[in-house]
């Protein structure tokens, strides 16, 4: 017997009618392809996986469901049914209105099988990479105050990036030019007093 959550069970009835059959028959080809398939909920949809690790997901919608694999940009796509880039809602077979929307069992058994056995061997697909922040450039006002006080400008210079742009930001997000330079002024107050801008919130 196949290992089932109820909550997914739940999350079918409450779904649109067109939509019921559809995910039935998904929940249903998972199981047959990989029985061993573990049943959850994320983010407040149907996941499918072994391990804790993510095989497939599927979802509702008002007027469509959608399917997708967790590493499909890993999947060899043999059928070339997979839509990889920017797909959001829409998942990795396009909107999916009915039964026949969907490849046939046969074709999405073997993605199934192929996206279970990517997990098995413990393949994943590569974290995005994090490129740096660039370092905003120092209002001209600021530059213009710091001449006055060069404890004020020492303090900055000696913060980290991210805290020179928290005040940079803090700054520049002023609505008013009265707004700005009251900012400006306490900008300096705090650098001179050795404080972040979030100084208020650290741990003392």
């Amino acid at each position: 017997m196949p290992t089932t959550d109820p909550r997914i069970d739940a999350y079918i009835q409450k779904s649109a009618d067109f939509a019921r059959p559809i995910l039935e028959h998904i929940r249903k080809l998972v199981h047959k392809a990989y029985p061993n398939v573990e049943e959850t909920m994320k983010w407040s949809m149907p996941f499918f996986q072994n391990n804790g690790a993510i095989i497939c997901n599927m979802a509702a919608f008002k007027e469509h469901c959608a399917f997708g694999f967790w590493n499909a940009p890993l999947m060899k796509d043999p059928e070339g049914i997979l839509q990889i880039k920017d797909r959001g809602a829409m998942g990795h077979l396009d909107r999916i209105t009915s039964k026949k929307d969907l490849p046939s069992d046969k074709i999405l058994t073997a993605y199934i099988r192929e996206a279970a056995a990517l997990n098995e061997a413990g393949i994943k697909k590569a974290a995005p990479k994090k490129t740096p922040k660039k370092e905003l450039p120092v209002p001209e006002e600021l530059t213009a105050a710091f001449k006055k006080n060069k404890k004020a400008q020492a303090t900055f210079e000696g913060f980290s990036p991210s805290h020179r742009r928290e005040y940079i930001e803090w700054i520049t997000e002023a609505k008013t030019d009265a707004t700005r330079e009251k900012r400006i002024a306490t900008t300096v107050e705090w650098l001179t007093e050795g404080k972040s801008r979030m100084w208020k919130y650290e741990k003392k």
